[in-house]
């Protein structure tokens, strides 16, 4: 038997099928291990012996290793074939530690798409671990570490926030950065004036003829050139000319982030989640197939064989004249390039052929994937624009008018980004003179910056280099957790305590809340992977930064103060405050630890149900809340835990549908989903089996 560890339990069938029965195929569930909490600072890192990290196996992945170990005794042959990125790489490696397998000799597999062609190809030219990858993985989670442990401890001690970090950090400055632009805004009034012409067409104001006046201040000055207008327009200037609108890019990690934002209003942390459903491996029926290629990449390359085969099929399709050629323009900062763009795995794979065995959110995320990748190789969209100057009076006007010539990509695919109308014009000319139907004065005053929302955020976070593609959605994820922005419809407003937190960075650690400094550092662990810089350096330069600013904050930062409610402790007198834990807020007594006074929450009384009781032990039935909403349940809890419509749910889940379990033969159970998800078909032999199939 040969065995095969891949990261993922979804990945397990899928592989299994393509490499036969010779084939074990298990998961090692992402880390095995990971650095300790032992050692001096419970770092987990032995600083003064050259960073010599501490492992330690995880204790929820204690089981997986044990069956991993039994699987390798029986194995002939091991291959390691983890996510092919830094991350996966160093999996791999821990695994060879923990297992003992040679890391010299053991084969690495190495593929970007899961189909049969990439898995097989990939067993048959297997290398080797590239430590240059893994030695560059495991800087970063010490630089990571060391910055966690030693800020977070010191801002919880000084300020009462949770955590901080290398990347963490420095984009919630970009927030509160931006937040501060908005409060320092000065509004500026200023009027727009447009003309509606008798021939439909409306016109906007230019400027004036001898180009004094670009901007109308107040309403004075809009008075004054209105007064100035004429009783017509003469058209002045009739420019018509040819734009050509190249087709985007196809997908890497962020622009695919930022697309499902904009269309489809997916969070950052749930477009990748999908993502990772459509790669590892989706059920068609008739086979198990990865719909796509990896999906964390910074690149927009596709390999030559899937270009040949895309344009084969869009001459097919669509016809010659919207066969277009690979774009090769370079994208700016850092980019690894390891990885194609993500692209469909299989033209064939239509999404409209396969949307039956795809969830509404799978099918939306594989369309925008299929079509922006074909029509990046399809020719430019053509549009005739036309720009009018009209003058009357003293006062200059002018419109523009598009038309599309030819649809190019744009018959597959329109990006989400905003673009201006196409509009006809009428039949115009050089000289024509149009009566003015109505006069249009507006008053305006400038906006303030936008807040950032996931597409924008993520967007700016790779242009300005902080974190990387596999990053982004978790560093979003942890800001919201910590409660140092708020997300309201996906646009961000950072906190009080955020606000807070960066202040006294900025102030104590300005270099590494720079965000050159990140985006430095990832060219660093980059150049550790293509042998231009050592471990040791990068760990030693960046820890004498580091440390040296850590030993005047702890003795220099300010304490925070915390909140008086204005009440004082009913036990010693002394002001009550408002104190944090993870739980919460809560009122206690400043004098702590000498008085230990927790102030009471107060408890509203419940809101019984009229006319109905509890059929269980005849109490009347009151009206509760949890995190998942409002229901109605016995007043006689914890003694009756009767809750109004759990009977009806759980006959429900008691239906064993006609449908059979693929792995275990046993009938499956119509279930329902947590959170109004859904209902879906579950094992009858569950815990054994755990098979589950959403209810299309």
């Amino acid at each position: 038997m040969k065995l095969v560890i891949v990261e993922s339990p979804t990945k397990c069938t899928t592989i299994k099928k393509y490499l036969g029965s010779d084939y074990q195929v298990v998961a090692s569930c992402g880390h095995i291990r990971d650095l300790s909490t032992h050692g001096k600072g419970g770092l987990g890192v032995d600083i003064e012996n050259e960073f010599k990290p501490d492992y330690e196996n995880s204790k929820d992945k204690l089981k997986i290793i044990s069956e991993l170990k039994s699987y390798k005794k029986k194995a002939d042959e091991v291959y390691l074939a983890t996510d092919p990125d830094r991350e996966g790489e160093a999996i791999s490696w821990h695994l060879c530690e923990v297992l003992g397998l040679d890391v010299n000799t053991t084969k690495r597999l190495e593929f970007h798409e899961i189909t049969k062609p990439a898995i097989l190809k990939a067993i048959k030219e297997p290398r080797t671990i590239d430590m240059s990858l893994v030695q560059s993985q495991e800087t970063r989670r010490i630089i990571d570490r060391i910055m966690g442990f030693k800020l977070s401890s010191l801002l919880k001690n000084k300020i009462g926030s949770v955590s901080a970090g290398r990347v963490q950090s420095v984009t919630l400055k970009l927030i509160t950065d931006r937040e501060k632009e908005i409060n320092d805004f000065v509004k500026e009034e200023y009027w727009n004036i447009d003309l509606d012409l008798e021939n439909g067409i409306k016109v906007k104001y230019d400027s004036s003829i001898d180009g004094e006046l670009k901007k109308i201040a107040n309403e004075k000055e809009a008075n004054h050139v209105i007064s100035s207008l004429d009783t017509h327009c003469v058209i002045s200037s009739l420019q018509v000319r040819q734009r050509r609108v190249e087709s985007k890019p196809p997908f890497t990690t962020s622009t695919m982030q930022q697309e499902a934002y904009l269309k489809h209003h997916y969070s950052t942390k749930k477009t990748q989640s999908i993502a990772q459903k459509l790669y590892e491996g989706i059920d068609l029926g008739n086979q198990s197939i990865g719909l796509i290629t990896y999906m964390r990449t910074d690149s927009i390359r596709l390999s030559p064989e899937f270009v040949n085969n895309a344009l084969e099929y869009i001459k097919k399709e669509f016809g010659d004249k919207y066969v277009g050629k690979v774009n090769n323009r370079q994208r700016k900062g850092l980019i690894q390039d390891a990885h194609e763009a993500i692209r469909p795995t299989s033209l064939e794979l239509t999404p409209k052929s396969i949307k039956q065995y795809l969830t509404t959110d799978e099918y939306n995320l594989y369309s925008l994937i299929y079509k922006r990748t074909l029509a990046s190789l399809m020719t430019p969209k053509l549009e005739e624009v036309t720009q009018v100057k009209l003058q009357s009076g003293k006062s200059l006007f002018k419109c523009e008018g598009v038309i599309t010539t030819f649809d190019g990509y744009s018959k597959l695919y329109e990006s989400s980004e905003k673009t201006e109308d196409s509009k006809k014009l009428p039949l115009l000319s050089e000289g024509q003179v149009i009566a003015i139907s109505k006069i249009n004065k507006e008053q305006k005053f400038t906006l303030p910056p936008a807040r950032f929302n996931e597409a924008k955020l993520v967007k700016t976070m790779e242009e300005l280099g902080i974190g990387r593609p596999s990053t982004y959605a978790s560093t979003i994820s942890t800001l919201k957790i910590r409660k140092y922005v708020i997300s309201e419809k996906g646009v961000f407003t950072p906190t009080n305590q955020g606000i807070e937190t960066v202040i006294n960075l900025c102030q104590f650690f300005p270099p590494f809340m720079d965000t050159t400094y990140t985006s430095n550092m990832e060219k660093k662990l980059d150049d550790i992977v293509d042998g231009n810089d050592s471990r040791l350096n990068l760990l030693n330069s960046f820890y004498q930064e580091f440390n040296s600013l850590f030993l005047v904050a702890q003795k220099e930062m300010s304490k925070a103060k915390p909140v008086e409610t204005g009440e004082q402790c009913p036990l010693c007198g002394s002001p009550l405050v408002i104190k944090k834990s993870k739980y919460g807020e809560f009122t206690a007594c400043s004098n702590f630890p000498d008085c230990h006074y927790i102030k009471p929450k107060e408890i509203k009384p419940l809101e019984i149900l009229e006319n109905e009781v509890c059929p269980k032990c005849g109490k009347p039935l009151v009206k509760r809340t949890s995190k998942n909403g409002e229901f109605y349940a016995c007043s006689g809890f914890p003694k009756c835990r009767y809750i109004k419509g759990q009977e009806e749910n759980k006959k429900q889940e008691n239906v064993v549908s006609d449908k059979i379990c693929p792995k275990c033969g046993k009938p499956l159970k119509i279930k329902k989903g947590r959170n109004n998800k859904g209902d879906f078909y579950a094992c009858s032999g569950f815990p054994k089996c755990r098979y589950i199939e959403s209810i299309k």
